[in-house]
């Protein structure tokens, strides 16, 4: 009887610690799960160091080839030069047989249809091509593929608290990103594995309670002057999940 009583006994303090145990590592995992243990500027710093780990998007200069792919139209095949140190933008963008080309050099706007500077009003109405679309289009690229070292920029206010947000059936952490006035008013959601800090996923608003704007699926990558770029981005409307194209992503040396 003692020994059954010894044997209660202890079998009962290894029961509570295994308990505890137990307690703890599912305390601890939700809590980093959940992101209770990071702070937004922290997640940030650890899904810029995943992407670009020896820090070289501050010193980026190299080539892009995306083909944009939409529901029942011709694609668009891209080539874009990024030179962040010189200030340097060129993107040339061809579809249905016509090439256009918007190029920034520092301050020098320069515009080409067709390999010619030389365009009509007409054409340059029809094709937009103009230098305030240059500018566009130059904010557009080096935003969305310098993600997400870009939400380091002047003007991003970060949302110190983390989330987490179930997507497509997965878990992930999740940044909050809004900008000043002068920046802009669009609301911002970064979704990032919980392990590995990948961005995996973005979405966008311009009134959250309209449920409007679009969200992003992010898949594969490339490395591209030792950065890792999401190889494939899928567009879509928040409200219905309407599709609305794909845009792949090349280096330009694998074409």
């Amino acid at each position: 009887m003692i020994y059954l009583l010894d044997f209660s006994f202890r079998f009962g303090q290894y029961s509570r610690k295994l308990k505890l145990s137990i307690f703890l590592l599912l305390a601890f995992g939700m809590a980093d799960l959940q992101g209770q243990v990071l702070t937004g500027s922290q997640l940030l710093d650890k899904t810029i160091a995943h992407h670009d780990p020896n820090n070289n998007w501050g010193t980026f200069d190299d080539q892009l080839a995306i083909t944009m792919k939409t529901p029942d139209k011709k694609e668009r095949i891209s080539r874009i030069r990024i030179n962040l140190p010189e200030r340097y933008f060129k993107l040339s963008a061809t579809k249905d047989g016509v090439t256009l080309e918007h190029t920034l050099d520092k301050d020098v706007c320069t515009l080409s249809l067709n390999g010619s500077t030389e365009i009509s009003e007409e054409d340059a109405e029809t094709h937009r091509l103009t230098c305030e679309r240059a500018n566009s289009m130059k904010n557009y690229y080096t935003y969305l593929y310098g993600l997400p070292m870009k939400l380091k920029d002047p003007g991003t206010i970060v949302d110190p608290k983390v989330q987490t947000r179930t997507f497509k059936g997965k878990k992930y952490l999740v940044l909050k990103v809004n900008y000043d006035d002068a920046v802009g008013n669009d609301s911002w959601y970064f979704y990032f594995d919980p392990q590995t800090y990948a961005m995996e996923v973005y979405q966008f608003f311009h009134d959250e309670t309209k449920n409007d704007g679009e969200y992003i699926l992010l898949s594969g990558t490339e490395t591209i002057s030792g950065i890792l770029m999401p190889k494939t981005r899928a567009w879509y409307y928040n409200k219905d999940h309407k599709y609305l194209g794909t845009d792949v992503l090349k280096p330009v040396a694998s074409e």
